[in-house]
């Protein structure tokens, strides 16, 4: 089951020995939605490739406040993580499964042979740091020139996209903390985005109607 979500994720990506590599020394764990997968300051000897589900990568400052990064989908890599990797250092964000999820561990000891004698492994690495880096810049638009009420509907129809769903199931305390914002603040701001026809708003549901 676990070789066959590989194959179904990755085949498009790697090429079949590197594959059969993966699955040989790679550890297949499952995530509870909400469960940590990596957390700040864990050290790491482990690359993820995330196989079912959906992680939101967020970072923390030193009073606790949390802000989204990004989100991964089935099919990416944490590039945060092959950073520290890399460096042999500690972990710079908190990974949490935002739906029940499954991932294979990768030991890190394998990452820079893979690199310099896989070419399939180098271009998914390569690329994964480039998406990463645009989603970076952004995030950081949308915090330095967006206004909160439109960084909500951007969030919100993220959201969507990931699920692949107009109608999102989530609280308002959930979208302040990950948009480091009140959860009063969400809730007028939502208000406003329905009294604009943009979404319409139920019970720990929200529905994108534009």
């Amino acid at each position: 089951m676990n070789q066959n979500l590989l194959q179904q994720k990755f085949s498009h990506v790697f090429d079949e020995d590197l594959i059969a590599e993966i699955s040989e020394n790679g550890i297949f764990k499952n995530f509870k939605k909400d469960d940590i997968i990596i957390d700040i300051d864990q050290p790491l000897n482990f690359i993820p490739l995330l196989l079912v589900g959906d992680i939101k990568i967020i970072r923390e400052d030193d009073d606790g406040h949390e802000i989204l990064i990004y989100f991964l989908e089935a099919g990416e890599t944490c590039t945060m993580s092959l950073t520290c990797c890399l460096g042999i250092a500690k972990s710079k964000v908190r990974a949490i499964a935002e739906k029940d999820s499954s991932l294979i561990m990768i030991p890190v000891q394998y990452m820079q042979t893979w690199f310099d004698n896989n070419a399939s492994w180098r271009n998914f690495i390569l690329q994964s740091y480039q998406i990463r880096f645009e989603e970076m810049l952004e995030a950081i638009d949308s915090l330095a020139f967006m206004k909160m009420d439109e960084r909500l509907y951007k969030y919100l129809k993220n959201m969507a996209m990931i699920d692949e769903t107009n109608t999102i199931s989530i609280k308002h305390q959930d979208i302040a903390e990950d948009l480091n914002t009140s959860r009063v603040v969400v809730s007028r701001l939502l208000k406003q985005l329905e009294n604009e026809s943009k979404i319409k708003l139920g019970r720990n549901k929200i529905v994108i109607l534009s």
